[in-house]
């Protein structure tokens, strides 16, 4: 497994690059705001929510899908992700 950690602000950045195989992934925030997860037309509105009093939040990355994040405006957060197979 590998680590990464990403500084998330509200311009959405890849997170997790499209592979030709299948990997779990644990993502923890750090900061004591939000950030949202999706594809790449993710937004605040429609992504999925993790926020820093949550467990490590495991996620499973199909083939070929890769994984972006955004906060709201003017929000910067810390986001780690534990990556299997990397």
């Amino acid at each position: 497994m590998k680590s990464r950690n990403f500084t998330v602000t509200s311009t959405r950045s890849e997170v997790i690059a499209a592979e030709p195989s299948t990997r779990q992934v644990y993502l923890h925030v750090l900061g004591n705001g939000v950030v949202y997860l999706g594809g790449a037309d993710v937004t605040t509105t429609n992504g999925l929510l993790t926020e820093k009093a949550a467990a490590p939040q495991p996620l499973t990355i199909p083939p070929g899908e890769n994984l972006f994040a955004v906060t709201a405006n003017g929000v910067t957060e810390d986001l780690r992700i534990l990556v299997q197979g990397d």
